[in-house]
């Protein structure tokens, strides 16, 4: 049964890390496809159906620290932000924003490295995550590692601030309807699922623009980067409105099954642990 009580520090640590690891290795052939069709040089250019692990390196590097660092700042912050019990839904969105800044300096670097291996972006030049980093370091140095951070920050904090709220409250209104109880891991899993769904729906957009931030190899020193409603008009004056919602339906089955996984594994993980 999972604890209805805040997780200490450890706790978030070792629960948020597995959670995250688990949910983007199962779920990491969807990502794939997802990203594919997002890419501005359509699917089939992209990969296609072809080599779906490619980037899963990075993947294994930054999971469990980018989601333990995000658990730890979301947990730490809902204990002590100073709102009142009134104002939960306004602690849950700024725990969970700022928990996704924190994780984006980890997730974003691995992110780009694989994006661009999900792409074959580097063709020949990189066949595995380790040499896309190297070929991103040498091409484009540290900031490289950092292309995207900000879109990716404007797609999170929207995202978490739907989700996480919308999360605690199911949580909150499920244990209600079983008489008050905490809820078991499977219980929660599907809250998760449900706010994890809704999130990633109405989120893709920006997901899109992320993922052409992050695809574009020009040199910043030489070129000046489009602004973001630059891009969002661009992307919907030549592809149209179906191009911002392109892979909208394995994202949001990506997110929904990975936020029932995500979430309903951080909590058996956060009892798990607490009963050690």
């Amino acid at each position: 049964m999972a604890s209805q009580s805040s997780p200490t520090f450890y706790q978030s640590l070792a629960a948020g890390g597995l959670a995250g690891t688990s949910v983007d290795l199962l779920f990491f052939p969807i990502d794939t496809i997802k990203t594919r069709l997002q890419a501005s040089q359509g699917f089939i250019h992209a990969g296609g159906f072809n080599g779906i692990y490619k980037g899963i390196g990075s993947v294994v590097v930054g999971s469990a620290p980018g989601a333990a660092v995000f658990f730890c700042t979301y947990d730490s912050l809902k204990r002590t932000l100073p709102f009142s019990p009134d104002l939960a839904p306004v602690t849950h969105m700024v725990s969970a924003s700022v928990g996704e800044v924190a994780a984006c300096l980890i997730r974003v670097p691995t992110e780009v490295i694989k994006t661009r291996m999900q792409t074959s972006t580097y063709g020949n030049m990189a066949s595995s995550s380790f040499a896309g980093a190297k070929r991103l370091l040498k091409d484009e140095g540290i900031r490289g590692f950092y292309r995207g951070f900000g879109t990716t920050v404007m797609r999170e904090i929207p995202f978490t601030s739907l989700q996480f709220p919308l999360y605690e409250f199911l949580k909150k209104k499920l244990s209600q309807a079983l008489g008050g109880r905490p809820l078991h891991a499977y219980e929660a899993a599907l809250c998760g699922s449900f706010s994890g769904g809704v999130a990633a729906a109405l989120t893709t957009p920006l997901d899109v623009l992320k993922t052409r931030v992050m695809l574009d190899m020009r040199d910043t020193s030489k070129h000046a980067m489009p602004s973001l409603s630059a891009r969002f008009k661009q992307i919907y004056v030549s592809e149209g409105i179906h191009a911002l919602f392109a892979g909208v339906v394995p994202r949001t089955l990506w997110i929904s099954a990975g936020g029932a996984v995500f979430l309903g594994v951080y909590e058996w993980a956060v009892s798990s642990v607490a009963s050690i």
